[in-house]
């Protein structure tokens, strides 16, 4: 943030899945609410995949995933949670996600986006580089720039009173060694373990807490704290 710029107050996390932001930054996302900023997530799919129960149908699933998040995020404090709809597993970054990822950057006004990497990470694992994750990268940044700015693109949503608006700056989350913007999460590690367990479908309740915390003690190494979460910062002058 350069100098004599208003301080940052508004946040949006946009991601594929439920549980994806938990997993990526829930410990950076509890310190903005803990600041008082307003603090919005967006998901791009359902959630409807992501079980493998026989006894599981894909429309019990949704209705499940949904409530997980919501109740993660009043742990939070988040200020809403929107969910794209988008089916689990078939998401592309067409043009109609690119808008509807668009409508909601106009309609929030965020100054910071965080993202998940569009590029495919073979060095780190599977789980990474899950098709969805790439899918929902490359649309959000698609959305932030230039199309969230841009007054004539996607005109239709001046007609829903939705006027342009230019990100301050994108986080780019799980970008590996390319970041370069590091938060010191330890005081909020608490209430980040406890949004992520709130995804009870998916986190193994036992182990999930001390992998969130391996993780942040790897990424705090590189910088000399105890605990991080670290992203590649591109900032929008």
């Amino acid at each position: 943030m350069a100098e004599n710029e208003e301080p940052f107050r508004r946040g949006m996390v946009v991601m594929a899945h439920p549980d994806d932001a938990e997993w990526s930054c829930a410990g950076t996302v509890a310190k903005w609410c803990a600041e008082g900023w307003e603090v919005v997530f967006v998901l791009c799919t359902d959630g409807s995949k992501g079980s493998s129960d026989p006894e599981m149908t894909s429309e019990k699933l949704v209705k499940i995933r949904e409530e997980e998040q919501r109740n993660s995020g009043m742990v939070l404090g988040l200020k809403d949670v929107v969910f794209l709809g988008y089916p689990d597993s078939y998401l592309e970054p067409t043009l109609e996600l690119r808008k509807d990822i668009v409508r909601e950057i106009r309609r929030y006004q965020p100054d910071v986006v965080v993202v998940g990497s569009p590029a495919r990470d073979t060095e780190r694992g599977y789980y990474v580089s899950h098709p969805d994750h790439l899918a929902a990268g490359e649309a959000a940044l698609s959305a932030i720039f230039p199309a969230a700015r841009d007054r004539l693109t996607f005109p239709e949503l001046l007609g829903e009173g939705l006027e342009p608006h230019k990100v301050r700056e994108v986080w780019v989350a799980g970008d590996g060694d390319n970041s370069d913007n590091f938060v010191d999460v330890e005081p909020f590690l608490d209430a980040a373990i406890n949004a992520l367990k709130c995804h009870k479908s998916q986190v193994d309740q036992e182990h999930a807490g001390d992998w969130f915390r391996q993780g942040r003690i790897s990424t705090g190494k590189k910088v000399g704290m105890a605990y991080a979460e670290g992203f590649k910062r591109i900032p929008f002058g």
